[in-house]
């Protein structure tokens, strides 16, 4: 990407954070990884190749919110992420119903966590970044039942990222 396409991009991000990644991708023919990499540098943080750590952490937080965003869909689970391992080739989620499947970790170039305004509310995710840059899924903090941001999640969330994607020293 041209330093004059980033610079936009980085403003356009720092003005409308709360922008849908996919769609900013899309409109500036970018992957959506440039996208979560030009938001303010306070609301993310980016690590990688610790994917099943990772899985196996969330699979402890209770009631999330999961977000595949294609260009034909948006699907949304929310329930807790079941417990996985590593085999043939996948990490498979091990349940027998609800959400299950089999995930291409092996594909996951980073994982990104931001925080960052929503349609008016503070948000928390992971985004999972494949090795074309897409977003393969994101996990969301849970939401209690005022809508805020669960506390317990919020400081797992923060302690993950503490160690995938340390914040860098000013």
């Amino acid at each position: 990407m041209l330093s004059t396409e980033l610079a936009e991009l980085k403003a356009h991000m720092a003005e409308n954070p709360g922008a849908v990644i996919e769609d900013v991708a899309k409109q500036r023919k970018v992957t959506p990884r440039a996208v979560i990499e030009a938001l303010p540098a306070e609301m993310v943080r980016i690590g990688g190749g610790e994917f099943a750590a990772a899985m196996t952490d969330i699979a402890e937080w209770g009631e999330v919110t999961l977000i595949v965003h294609t260009d034909d869909a948006i699907f949304e689970f929310t329930g807790a992420i079941p417990a996985g391992e590593i085999g043939r080739g996948y990490f498979n989620l091990m349940q027998p119903k609800g959400l299950h499947g089999h995930l291409r970790h092996e594909r996951c170039a980073a994982i990104a966590f931001v925080e960052r305004p929503f349609m008016g509310k503070t948000s928390a995710f992971i985004a999972f970044i494949n090795v074309d840059g897409g977003v393969m899924f994101k996990v969301f903090v849970g939401r209690d039942e005022t809508r805020a941001l669960r506390t317990d999640q919020l400081e797992r969330f923060r302690a993950l990222a503490d160690r995938i994607a340390p914040a860098k020293a000013a």
